[in-house]
């Protein structure tokens, strides 16, 4: 593998741990938790990994622990600072025993169940530190939730005598490992099931998570490249440029991007959904804006689109819902199977409510077409590839077309559309990732070495300086409530959404007025890692206004 200087270089950087976990650490549990909604039907799906305590480490005595074996996974979608956990979490099985193995599953959970792994060595390791991807053993989105699945895992645990399993991924890769430390603790398997808060989308996250990792450099990352194309677009002064984000669920990226670029407009999905708002009502907020800024001269400006925007639009949504339900085979929990795409679309005609079938017919064909077939492995819309940017400025010029023709405008109106998601997935991470995932990764060693199955490794109080921080971890199922999935209740672990009246969205709703008539553009720049620390090893303008920094 062919090394760059910036490798090299990120190679030599020690990632910073929080006081606690310098030395031998103790567990001081807490009271006993429950579920964050539906507590019976969650304590009786999870008898024996429900009801558990927070844990805290504080500073212990040592002690002489056997030599144990660690398997890792990485799961769903790459997140910065993936490597930085593996990385943690072999340096502290290494610092309890010498010689404890960790041996990584490739190409995530369909690496446990096919038994194809190998075993994570110093030299390995070492190639990877501070570095982006999930390249050291890939990533999979194999679901484990069929007992058949997790018999063929203890198989290969019990082959490499591994103690504990570290699933490294986002709400429904941890609600996996929370169904599969559960049924290993019910069937006295022996084998610990330790999580890790993954998902660059900031939807992981609740009272005990603070984020997410991968969110601070994705961001970033984002923030650059909006930032560059506002520089020129305060130099060219002719184009509006349309820029979707990644954050199907949530908006919690568009919304951290917006704080740290100050563009004209950014679009919040929750907002959206509360005021129950129409794609039209949507497209006239912005040609309002538009309109607006071309009686001042200005022809141009930025727009921060959700990737999920369209799925919560209310009559959108329920439309959606109504296609989950009825391309889900009710026996499997799969998609249903049709000989071709016309018949998929023959069938979603024939079955959907008139309501919801007048508002898709409502919409331009393309989308519609996107909305009845595409599918992702679970059954649901793949709404990243419904192109929302060109949807939007499609229909905004049609708008302003018409106001043009009622002499209510006369301006000009050209855009430009981009989408950014895979350009921040595997960044290298920076120095608040680094350190962030390094630190959860080494913190799941110690609940391996207290004998915890069933929680989350967590760092929390992460805006203070490292040392400060506060290590951890939550029992899975206090995250967890029922949500309707492909036709069927399941637990999962609750996804958090930008709260309408949390700070970040107080202070963007403060100021997008300002934003949208002015030029305020902030230009980020490149992610830092050498320089002064106000620069360099700042989090998120999200976190810290949550925690009123």
């Amino acid at each position: 593998m062919k090394i760059s200087a910036l490798q090299i270089a990120r190679a030599a950087y020690q990632p910073k741990l929080p006081k606690a976990l310098q030395g031998p650490v103790k567990a001081v549990e807490g009271a006993a938790t429950e579920s964050v909604g539906n507590q019976d039907d969650i304590k009786a799906l999870f008898p024996n990994t429900y009801g558990m305590p927070v844990i805290t480490f504080e500073a212990g005595e040592a002690k002489e622990l056997p030599a144990f074996n660690v398997g890792v996974i990485l799961s769903g979608g790459q997140a910065p600072g993936g490597h930085n956990v593996i990385s943690g979490l072999f340096d502290g099985i290494k610092s309890l025993n010498p010689e404890n193995k960790l041996y990584g599953f490739i190409l995530g959970p369909g690496g446990l169940v096919d038994h194809n792994y190998i075993e994570i060595t110093p030299e390995l390791m070492d190639q990877y530190r501070n570095t982006g991807g999930f390249d050291i053993i890939g990533s999979g989105r194999t679901k484990l939730e069929k007992e058949e699945q997790f018999e063929k895992g203890i198989e290969i645990l019990r082959e490499l005598g591994i103690k504990a399993l570290v699933i490294i991924g986002g709400d429904d890769s941890n609600t996996n490992a929370c169904v599969l430390a559960e049924y290993y603790a019910a069937k006295k398997y022996g084998v610990q099931v330790i999580g890790c808060p993954k998902t660059i989308d900031g939807d992981l996250k609740n009272d005990q998570i603070e984020t997410s990792f991968g969110f601070d450099t994705a961001c970033k990352t984002y923030a650059e490249l909006i930032g560059n194309i506002q520089r020129d677009c305060n130099s060219a002064r002719k184009y509006w440029h349309f820029i979707k984000l990644m954050g199907r669920s949530a908006s919690h990226i568009a919304l951290e991007c917006a704080l740290q670029t100050q563009p004209n407009i950014c679009l919040i999905s929750e907002e959206i959904e509360a005021k129950e708002m129409s794609l039209d009502d949507v497209v006239t907020y912005i040609a309002k804006v538009v309109a607006a800024r071309a009686e001042d001269g200005n022809n141009f400006g930025t727009v921060l689109i959700p990737e999920g925007l369209i799925e919560f639009i209310p009559a959108i949504k329920k439309l959606i819902a109504e296609l989950n339900e009825i391309l889900t085979d009710p026996t499997t929990g799969e998609g249903r199977e049709f000989a071709n795409a016309e018949e998929q679309i023959n069938y979603v005609k024939n079955t959907i409510s008139k309501t919801n079938f007048d508002i898709l017919d409502s919409l331009p064909e393309e989308v519609a077409r996107q909305l009845c077939l595409d599918r992702d492995p679970h059954g649901n819309v793949q709404v990243s590839l419904i192109e929302t940017e060109k949807l939007l400025s499609d229909m905004v010029a049609a708008k302003l077309n018409k106001w043009k023709d009622q002499g209510k405008y006369n301006g000009s109106f050209s855009a430009q559309h981009h989408f950014f998601g895979y350009e921040g997935r595997c960044a290298a991470p920076s120095n608040y990732d680094a350190d962030y995932c390094y630190s959860l990764g080494y913190n799941a060693s110690r609940l391996i070495s207290n004998d915890k199955t069933g929680y989350m490794s967590v760092i929390k109080n992460t805006t203070a300086p490292a040392e400060e921080w506060i290590a951890g971890g939550v029992p899975i199922t206090m995250m967890m409530n029922i949500e309707r999935r492909n036709g069927a209740n399941k637990p999962v672990i609750r996804k958090a959404l930008v709260e309408l009246d949390g700070a970040p969205f107080k202070f963007f709703a403060a100021h997008r007025e300002e934003w949208a008539k002015n030029d305020c553009y902030v230009y980020p720049g490149p992610v830092q890692y050498w320089g002064p620390t106000e620069v360099c090893d700042q989090p998120t303008k999200t976190l810290k206004l949550e925690q009123g920094k």
